[in-house]
């Protein structure tokens, strides 16, 4: 048969013959894809280096020079004398440092459950999707993201110990007398609570309000439809939907309770007679007032540790819940 006559079909196809690409080719070839598209391992540290590096020059490094001149008299331009543990010995039998961990500790706990309860109610009133809504939460967000020092600034305005203060001529209006707020010792350590609830109070909402879109709706509905009060479906069904942000709230807000300073550094600096003397700010004086470097770090080590085992604590209770 000639090749006039031959079967199309059975003729090879015109153009070359495709190569074969052996299985080591096309998984290399593979792994060039993958790394193009998906780009190199170290691309996005490169983008955190200038935050990791500043990072560590101003934060971590430090940390560590604080442990070690705890052990230390601190001696600027004479070289530093090893002195073991008499540092961490003159902290913990000071008088003075007990005063103030019980006032952080206190300003700490009301601070805390004040800003989250006071949340919690913010949030359960603001939840929706109403634009009116959007327009009220930005404005209750105000307080966290104007500087502490201007916070400070209206707060000691407001408390102005006179009779035509804003908030004493509030309370004329209802016939109490005026009050000293920050400079009477009795009243100072509650008038630095509500101003720290005050401003933590809104940052507290939103992380409700993000928790809140997570709870099942259909649990209103059966509850509701049982007999539940609104009371009763708060109780019974958002709290308990809410635990695991009440926890991360808890542990948040504590943290910030115990390394409360600046709004009392800035309305008493611990006055008066030391009645809001906290432990951040008997560290500032220990450090800087009185040049007693090495006590102040020690007492700065100490609520280091405090914060980590109140961390670690919450942590494992909540594992214990979760199991």
């Amino acid at each position: 048969m000639s090749l006039d006559q031959a079967d199309p079909a059975a003729l090879p196809a015109a153009g070359p013959a495709p190569r074969k690409v052996g299985r080591r080719g096309g998984g290399a070839a593979d792994r060039r894809v993958r790394g193009r598209r998906g780009g190199r391992w170290w691309t996005p540290w490169l983008f955190l280096a200038p935050a990791l590096i500043l990072s560590l020059y101003f934060k971590f490094i430090p940390m560590v020079n604080a442990v070690t001149m705890s052990f230390q008299e601190v001696q600027p331009y004479l070289g530093n004398r090893w002195v073991g543990t008499d540092n961490y010995s003159t902290v913990l039998q000071s008088h003075g440092f007990r005063e103030a961990v019980w006032h952080t500790i206190v300003l700490a706990v009301g601070q805390t459950f004040g800003a989250m309860a006071l949340g919690f109610a913010l949030a359960l009133l603001m939840e929706g999707q109403s634009r009116r809504l959007g327009f009220v939460r930005s404005a209750a967000f105000l307080p966290v993201v104007v500087p502490m020092a201007v916070v400070a600034e209206l707060w000691r305005i407001m408390y102005h110990p006179t009779g035509d203060g804003m908030l004493n001529s509030i309370l004329g209006l209802a016939g109490m007398g005026p009050s000293g707020f920050i400079n009477d010792p009795d009243t100072s350590m509650a008038s630095i609570m509500v101003t720290g609830i005050w401003r933590g109070a809104p940052y507290d909402m939103m992380i409700f309000l993000a928790g809140l879109t997570s709870v099942d709706r259909g649990l209103y509905e059966a509850a509701r439809v049982d007999g539940a009060s609104r009371w009763q479906r708060v109780r019974h069904v958002t709290v308990p939907g809410l635990r695991s942000v009440f926890s991360i709230l808890f542990i948040l807000a504590a943290i910030r309770g115990l390394r409360v300073f600046t709004e009392v550094f800035l309305l008493t600096n611990g006055g008066p007679n030391g009645s809001t003397e906290v432990v951040m700010t008997l560290i500032y004086k220990l450090g800087l007032e009185q040049n007693r470097l090495g006590v102040g770090a020690a007492g700065a080590v100490l609520l280091f540790v405090a914060t980590l085992i109140l961390t670690v604590i919450v942590q494992l209770l909540r594992r214990r819940e979760s199991k």
